[in-house]
C-alpha cells in the first residue's frame, strides 16, 4: 500500500465504528496524522490509541458549536488541515406517518447541518492546504423508499450540497465530492442479518447471501471498501475529480 497521505493530517467524523472508523483506519495507514471525531469518548480513546499520530476528539456534532469545535482542535493538534470526511449520522427507517418530528430532527442535525458546519468551519483551513473534503451521503438519497423518508431525504440534501461545494471549490482550489454507499455490514446491517437468521433458522452467512439476493446484489459492502473509495477521491490520484458522485453499492442502483 502506498502511503499517499504521508505528511497530510485528515478529520473523520463518524469514526468510533463502521465505516467512518474504517475511513480513519485507511487514511492514518495511507501516511495521515487522523482527528477521530464521534460521541463515544470511550470508543474514540480506544481507536486512536491503535493508530500513529491519532487524536480523538468526543463531540456531539448535532450541537451546532461542536463542528467549529472540532476543526480547531484538529488545527491545534496538527497545525493544518487536509482532508475532511463526514460520514456521521444515522436515521430512523420507519412508516412516514410515524416518524416524529424529533425523528427528523435528529437526522437532518447529525448528519447533514454537521456536515455542513463541518465543512463551513474548515474550508478557510482547506482552502490554504488546496485540500479536499469527501461526503458520505447514501444510496437512498438517489432511490427513493417509503420507509426512508428521512434517510433518503437527508442523503439527497448532502449529495446536492456537494455540488454546491464542488462549485465553489473551482475557484477556492477545494475538491469537494461524495459517496453513496450501499448495504455495507456494519453493526447496523449485521442485526438485521442475524435477526434473518434468527428467523429462518439459518447460520449468519447464509442469512447474509439470502438478504443480499433479495437486495437484488450478490453480497453486501465491506466498511473498508468504503474507505478504499474515499483513499482514492481524497488522495493524489483524483486531483481532477470534482463535484462527483461515487455510487459504492453492488450495482444496486441501476438507474442512469
Amino acid at each position: 500500500m502506498t502511503r499517499s497521505f504521508e505528511g497530510r493530517t485528515a478529520l473523520v467524523s463518524g469514526a468510533s465504528r463502521g465505516i467512518g472508523l474504517a475511513i480513519a483506519k485507511r487514511l492514518a495507514a495511507d501516511g495521515a496524522r487522523v482527528m477521530l471525531v464521534a460521541r463515544s469518548a470511550d470508543l474514540l480513546q480506544a481507536e486512536a490509541a491503535a493508530l500513529p499520530g491519532a487524536v480523538p476528539f468526543a463531540a456531539d456534532l448535532s450541537r451546532p458549536e461542536a463542528a467549529g469545535e472540532a476543526v480547531q482542535a484538529a488545527i491545534a493538534a496538527f497545525g493544518r488541515l487536509d482532508v475532511l470526511v463526514h460520514s456521521a449520522g444515522a436515521t430512523q427507517r420507519g412508516d412516514f406517518l410515524q416518524l416524529s418530528d424529533e425523528a427528523w430532527e435528529s437526522g437532518y442535525a447529525l448528519k447533514l447541518f454537521g456536515g455542513m458546519r463541518l465543512c463551513r468551519a474548515a474550508w478557510p483551513h482547506l482552502v490554504q492546504s488546496s485540500g479536499s473534503a469527501v461526503l458520505i451521503a447514501g444510496i437512498g438519497g438517489r432511490l427513493a423508499s417509503a420507509d426512508f423518508t428521512i434517510g433518503g431525504s437527508v442523503n439527497a440534501a448532502l449529495i446536492n450540497l456537494t455540488k454546491a461545494l464542488a462549485d465553489r471549490g473551482v475557484t477556492d482550489g477545494v475538491r469537494v465530492n461524495a459517496i453513496n454507499p450501499g448495504s455495507i455490514r456494519t453493526e447496523r446491517l449485521t442485526g438485521r442479518i442475524a435477526t434473518m437468521a434468527r428467523e429462518r433458522g439459518l447460520e449468519m452467512e447464509p442469512a447474509a447471501a439470502a438478504l443480499a439476493a433479495e437486495s437484488g446484489i450478490a453480497r453486501f459492502g465491506l466498511p473498508e471498501e468504503i474507505a478504499a473509495a474515499v483513499a482514492f477521491l481524497a488522495g493524489p490520484e483524483a486531483s481532477y475529480v470534482q463535484g462527483a458522485i461515487l455510487d459504492v453499492d453492488g450495482g444496486w442502483l441501476r438507474a442512469v
